[in-house]
């Protein structure tokens, strides 16, 4: 369904993040480009910044913990281990769900339709349960919704940390609400799970990223960088009206390349070949909807030409999905280094992709073979590195006794790393180009016309380029994505492998990519018990409180790990 636009957008974006999508294909797809071996606040490396070519292909970072240490702060590291803190938390994020941020498709605008107002209590509820923050930081309203706070740093010269989340979530379809095992906006607990809507798409991390900050302001922790949380209202619609708004303000009053580093939802830990490895997202894969339409004569049904509208439109959605995309790896995209990183630390990685990743130095074959063997485990891998097709609406006719005269077919597409939207273009092109030759009819392929007994061939506003992969190469100094890693070993322990991922769909951050050159899109909580996403976007979603805790410590050293790096 087409999405609204904005008068003056900064970029094109797709109209949905379609996590279900999105973190199923996520969850299994991550790499690390280089890490580094080792990390302290002060002195990250013990090895050259200029690997050999024996060096390691996927050198690991070590455990990175905060340096600088008070009593309070000791006191508040305990206190997040204690059950006083998780009855607490569990709590404020049952609170959070309760309270039905959904967000509809066809929503009118800001201000105007009533159904944005679900969004005022819900600020309310955050600014009650987190006082310290309310206090303490500047908190701005974006677009009415957009929840923008700023904790000044006391050295200016420092680049911001800046940390994301939406206050939005998918409908709850009423003819599914009686199928969930508890209500869908109870916020149940149940022992081990929150239950409901948005426990874990994203309110969860959201409400972690604040719990961290309040204990902050709490232990006296005053920070040189400055702290920006940024939480837009509609990421789940295309994030048009919050995030839309919210980034370019960023920008306006900050500047190009103004963050040190973003990090926003995403996937975050899974096993694969027999090693757990967690996943922030470096990239995205591209989007793009195609319209098709096809335009011939009416008339009565009792008298049908040979082929109709319809007809001539089913043929051409043969053709296509007749036609994939094959696989490829681009050197950028990030699976190519997971597999490096598999090879070189999973006791169970195929031998054969391990003999591929050999031969793919030479370049020795004409197919990207290596591309086509990782496919084989199945789609959820398959389109880490292909172009996806999906003809996704079809509508002709309006009556059963007349011929249809127009009949439109919409196709979705999520964009390769390594390829563009002209690539589709072309394609489509020369597909449609057979069909309006056999039945004679007229082509028009991206020229913003539709004319009688024709093909035409449109493309929708909502279009993205695949973002830029942010950096994770090895270097002599300390980097955003060293200290992410090195975070997160300090909360998981030195067996999780770090692998940077690729996202197949698309999150909010697609509109701050002129603030920064280091995003990542990661969900820190791991719950080794929990297994697939929380049932995100469907019946029964739920969040492990453990992961969430975790998510809460995460962001705890985070904060203070990036306030004491030089960058």
């Amino acid at each position: 369904m087409e999405k609204k636009q904005l008068a003056n957008p900064p970029r094109a974006h797709p109209p949905r993040s379609l996590h279900a999508v999105i973190f199923m294909l996520v969850a299994a797809s991550w790499l690390i480009f280089f890490q580094l071996p080792s990390l302290s606040p002060t002195s990250f490396y013990t090895k050259s910044s200029h690997p050999t070519n024996n060096a390691p292909k996927c050198p690991q970072v070590r455990p990175l913990f905060p340096s600088h240490k008070t009593p309070a702060l000791d006191a508040i590291d305990s206190f997040l281990q204690s059950s006083d803190f998780r009855n607490k938390s569990i709590a404020r994020l049952s609170g959070a769900v309760q309270i039905p941020t959904e967000s509809f498709d066809d929503f009118g605008k800001v201000g105007e339709d009533p159904r944005w107002e679900v969004f005022f209590p819900f600020a309310k509820y955050l600014e009650e349960t987190f006082p310290l923050i309310h206090a303490t930081l500047q908190l701005e309203k974006i677009n009415t919704h957009g929840l923008l706070y700023t904790w000044k740093g006391s050295d200016e010269t420092l680049k911001s940390t800046l940390l994301m989340a939406h206050q939005d979530v998918v409908p709850v379809p009423e003819a599914t609400a009686k199928e969930w095992t508890h209500p869908p906006f109870s916020g149940f607990y149940d022992g081990k799970y929150v239950w409901g809507r948005g426990a874990s798409d994203c309110k969860n991390q959201l409400i972690a990223i604040l719990e961290a900050v309040e204990l902050l302001i709490q232990a006296d922790f005053k920070p040189k960088r400055t702290l920006i949380l940024s939480f837009g209202f509609d990421e789940e619609i295309s994030g048009q009206d919050g995030a839309g708004h919210l980034a370019p303000y960023l920008l306006a009053k900050y500047g190009h390349n103004s963050m040190a580093v973003i990090v926003d939802e995403g996937a975050g830990t899974a096993q694969a070949w027999g090693v757990p490895f967690a996943m922030p997202g470096v990239a995205e894969k591209g989007y793009v909807d195609v319209d098709i339409v096809v335009r011939m004569p009416g008339g009565h049904s009792s008298i049908p030409p040979p082929h109709n509208g319809i007809g001539v439109a089913s043929e051409l959605i043969t053709l296509i999905e007749a036609d994939p995309y094959e696989p490829r790896l681009d050197d950028e995209n990030p699976y190519l280094e997971l597999l490096y990183c598999g090879a070189e630390h999973a006791p169970d990685f195929p031998p054969k992709l391990k003999g591929l990743l050999g031969k793919r130095s030479r370049k020795s074959w004409k197919k990207d073979e290596l591309a086509v063997e990782a496919s084989k485990a199945g789609p959820e891998i398959k389109y880490l590195m292909t172009t996806s097709v999906a003809v996704d609406i079809i509508a002709g006719g309006i009556k059963t006794n007349a011929l249809p005269e127009r009949t439109q077919v919409t196709i979705n597409h999520r964009i390769n790393v390594g390829s563009d939207s002209s690539v589709v273009f072309q394609k489509l092109t020369k597909l449609a180009a057979t069909v309006a030759e056999k039945y004679n009819l007229t082509l028009h392929a991206f020229e913003g016309k539709e004319g009688p007994e024709s093909i035409t061939l449109t493309h929708r506003d909502t279009i993205l380029e695949p973002a830029p992969v942010s950096p994770t190469k090895i270097a002599k100094a300390a980097s955003p994505y060293s200290v992410l890693s090195g975070t997160t070993k300090a909360l998981y322990g030195e067996e999780l492998l770090v692998s940077p991922g690729i996202m197949t769909g698309n999150t909010d951050t697609k509109y701050y990519w002129d603030l920064s050159d280091h995003i990542f899109r990661y969900g820190p909580g791991w719950d080794k018990e929990q297994e697939g996403l929380g049932n995100i976007h469907t019946v029964d979603e739920k969040v492990g409180v453990h992961a969430h805790i975790d998510s809460v410590r995460w962001f705890w050293m985070f904060v203070r790990n990036m306030d004491e790096v030089e960058l």
